[in-house]
């Protein structure tokens, strides 16, 4: 009896453990996503049932196709944002960049300006005492979103010029993300809330409800000082970010400073995110003087997040990487690329084009530098040169494509960037902004190695395996 007893709750126990999985990889295939995202969440439902179920549902949903913003509320932003002053002639594009400016146009609506004046950093210290001596200036409002802001010494200093600028009448609104921001006492927000200024945690993950939130985070690294100034790129708030913290020697990154008409599009991308967060639609007015007419810097920005329809980070690069004719100079912190991304980059080298990919010998995440480097050695099949930066963490996120387009800002050249989170970039149309930050690639160059084919072969078995592991969880990571 007691045997016959065990025999039916075994099967019982296979009949759920089968249904159970059987329902989740429904659940997954029913999300239409990239079959090689699908096959690596059903390998994670098969071989661990009930920890993947969990993982699924914190982590695996998708988010495509939800409305961040009603279409009513978004022509009103494209209203205030559209004043003429602001739109750029593009006959001084080549077709290949047209043909950009049309898809960005076509995937966001993003406007294309000129008569804009930039300034690149490519280092944390020189960029925040620029940043924070704008914000000292401010007089009318101050926009600011951040993924991750620290309560150390910078953003300690961050937080008392905030509070200054609004106790002297300033509107000051501040987005930062509640788990790129998690170790940051709450006191810190909580004094600069007490002083008039509007904060708002994105995605807040409150357990049980909303905890499928967790894996949806706003990468945003934006700046907007009374419609004039802004600023946008890879960096953060933390001290680590201007001299490495404890784990490396140095931080190199990459920001923009921006003033012109092109500060309008900061303003709508913002203002989007701030209306998700359930406030008022921003109205503010914003300056579309063109700063330099003669000599301008021709911008364009894009926005992607997993409420799109379409994948605009990676399509953009995509584009960007075909229309190569001389070179690709591409610098990401986690080199996990789709695997149309990875042919294009393949393809691209196998036609004559100089494509050279650079990141970091170690990064910030170990599991993330093994599953990186299990991609070089394709790479380097295909004539692909990789270099490995040894002068501390790269995090900067850039690229360069032949001698008139460029590109950086939040996002990675990874899954994350390109499926989950919300990301941002600034698009430069000028030989101006392509020479500087093609320059800083070949200082940058000095700092590094270039990984050979017969020596990579070579590596460590233990490092092999430990990248092939890695490998099956990229589309996950």
């Amino acid at each position: 009896m007691g045997h016959h007893l065990l025999t039916i709750l075994l099967w019982t126990g296979i009949a759920a453990y089968v249904l159970v999985v059987i329902a989740a990889v429904v659940a997954v295939v029913r999300q239409n996503r990239n079959p090689v995202k699908a096959l690596a969440w059903i390998t994670v439902l098969i071989l661990f049932p009930a920890g993947g179920i969990l993982l699924y549902l914190f982590v695996g949903q998708s988010l495509r196709n939800t409305r961040m913003l009603s279409r009513r509320k978004r022509r009103r932003l494209a209203l205030a944002e559209s004043n003429e002053p602001s739109r750029g002639n593009q006959t001084r594009l080549s077709p290949e960049n047209t043909r950009l400016v049309k898809l960005i146009d076509s995937l966001v609506g993003s406007h294309f300006y000129t008569g804009n004046s930039v300034k690149i950093f490519h280092r944390g210290q020189p960029m925040f005492d620029a940043q924070f001596a704008d914000l000292r200036q401010a007089v009318s409002y101050i926009n600011i979103q951040y993924y991750i802001i620290s309560d150390d010494a910078l953003g300690q200093q961050l937080s008392d010029i905030l509070v200054e600028r609004a106790k002297a009448g300033v509107k000051v609104r501040l987005i930062y993300d509640y788990v790129g921001s998690f170790d940051t006492d709450r006191a810190y927000f909580d004094r600069m809330t007490k002083a008039g200024i509007e904060v708002h945690s994105f995605f807040r993950i409150n357990f049980p409800r909303w905890a499928t939130r967790v894996n949806w985070r706003n990468h945003r690294k934006v700046v907007i000082i009374d419609g004039k100034v802004g600023y946008i790129g890879g960096m953060n708030i933390a001290t680590r970010y201007i001299d490495g913290g404890k784990k490396f020697e140095q931080w190199r990154d990459t920001a923009v400073r921006v003033t012109g008409p092109a500060v309008a599009g900061l303003q709508y991308n913002f203002a989007i995110d701030w209306s998700f967060m359930g406030q008022p639609l921003l109205t503010d007015p914003v300056d579309s003087t063109a700063d330099s007419p003669d000599r301008s810097s021709m911008i364009q920005f894009v926005a992607s997040g997993p409420t799109g329809r379409w994948s605009n980070m990676s399509m953009v690069y995509l584009k960007a990487i075909a229309s190569a004719r001389r070179r690709i100079l591409l610098q990401t912190p986690y080199f996990l690329p789709t695997d149309g991304l990875l042919k294009a980059l393949q393809a691209a080298a196998l036609s004559g084009v100089d494509v050279r990919v650079m990141m970091p010998r170690h990064s910030d995440s170990a599991i993330l530098t093994y599953a990186s480097m299990s991609y070089i050695e394709a790479c380097l099949m295909a004539g692909i040169k990789i270099y490995l930066y040894e002068g501390g963490m790269l995090h900067c996120k850039v690229l360069v494509v032949d001698d008139d387009f460029s590109m950086t800002g939040s996002s990675n050249f990874d899954f994350r960037s390109f499926d989950h989170n919300f990301e941002e970039n600034i698009l430069f149309y000028s030989p101006e902004e392509n020479r500087v930050l093609a320059g800083q690639f070949h200082l940058d160059m000095r700092e590094s190695t270039r990984v050979r084919a017969p020596q990579w072969r070579h590596r460590p078995r233990s490092q092999k395996i430990k990248e092939s592991v890695t490998r099956l969880l990229s589309p996950l990571l």
